[in-house]
């Protein structure tokens, strides 16, 4: 698709969200550098206070309401998610800085894997006034909520073992994740999934279902490998009466986008899914998301991003 250049330059100052926490702290240092990168743009920057994530999305949706010329988050992926509750549907540029654990919608929508580089690409894109438009997927549950996401939902057997890591007040970092897998693979069992696909219901038996805008989650998981942000679909994977070793044995594809030849994994495309099933809290971008039942809808075009 080809690039929206603007007449002028973008009206209000650069709003930045910074997760000082993302990737475990890594990238801390380079926030200076990475404010004067984006400053090359000839644009005023303003660094968004926030302490949490409810105050990181209040704070850009406030930025937003209050004329930003574009936002711009640091971060991983669950940083971009708060701020594209600002920013999808409005005519904000946005652009993502990859400094997370997770940096997958960056990297699927073409941004360098380097912060520095990145805000580099972001920095000529505002100075240009030029952005691309992209989809999102907008998901709204039964109580009306809305929510938006960029890359994946996930609602089967990783939003499970996400809501258990949750819960635990042990062990601390990574291990009580690793730990929630254990507990989770003991307690594999199908469930059953209503789908609705542009209004084609599907019941089945699944372990694991995703609805990709993007093709990665979790770092690089390319769990809904052929998905395209630009295309206005969205792609559901799911992994039906899958056993605890064939999951185990099945799982190490993802990363490679294999796992969908598995005779026991089915791919559908749509512009508008409804998925339910009992006791499932979804997870969007890896964020804690709504509970199902849910409607998604790929939205063509809208996001901008400044590439």
């Amino acid at each position: 698709m080809l690039p929206v250049t603007a007449d002028d330059h973008l009206p209000g100052p650069v709003a930045v969200l910074a997760n000082p926490t993302a990737g475990r702290g890594r990238h801390r240092a380079l926030l200076p550098r990475l404010l004067d990168g984006l400053a090359a743009a000839g644009r005023p920057i303003r660094l968004l206070p926030a302490s949490s994530p409810a105050e990181a999305e209040a704070a850009c949706r406030t930025a937003v309401a209050d004329g930003a010329g574009a936002l711009v988050a640091v971060g991983g992926d669950g940083t971009v998610h708060r701020a594209l509750q600002a920013v999808a549907g409005t005519a904000v540029p946005f652009g993502p800085i990859p400094a997370g654990t997770g940096n997958d919608f960056a990297l699927d929508t073409g941004f360098p894997a380097d912060p520095l580089a990145a805000a580099a690409v972001i920095a000529e894109a505002v100075r240009d006034g030029r952005s691309q438009p992209v989809d999102l997927a907008r998901m709204v549950g039964a109580d009306g909520v809305e929510r938006w996401y960029g890359a994946v939902l996930a609602a089967g057997f990783d939003a499970i073992v996400n809501e258990r890591a949750n819960r635990m007040r042990w062990p601390r970092g990574p291990r009580r994740y690793d730990l929630a897998i254990l507990v989770e693979l003991a307690r594999l069992r199908p469930r059953r999934y209503t789908l609705r696909l542009d209004g084609v219901p599907h019941d089945l038996d699944a372990v694991l279902v995703a609805v990709g805008n993007c093709p990665t989650y979790g770092g690089g998981m390319r769990i809904c490998p052929d998905a395209d942000p630009t295309d206005g679909l969205l792609d559901v994977v799911v992994a039906g009466r899958v056993n605890r070793r064939t999951l185990i044995r099945v799982k190490p594809r993802i990363y490679q986008g294999t796992h969908v030849s598995h005779p026991l994994v089915r791919s559908f495309r749509a512009r508008t899914v409804e998925l339910a099933a009992e006791g499932i809290t979804s997870y969007a971008d890896g964020e804690r998301s709504l509970r199902l039942p849910v409607t998604i809808s790929a939205v063509p075009g809208a996001l901008r991003l400044l590439r």
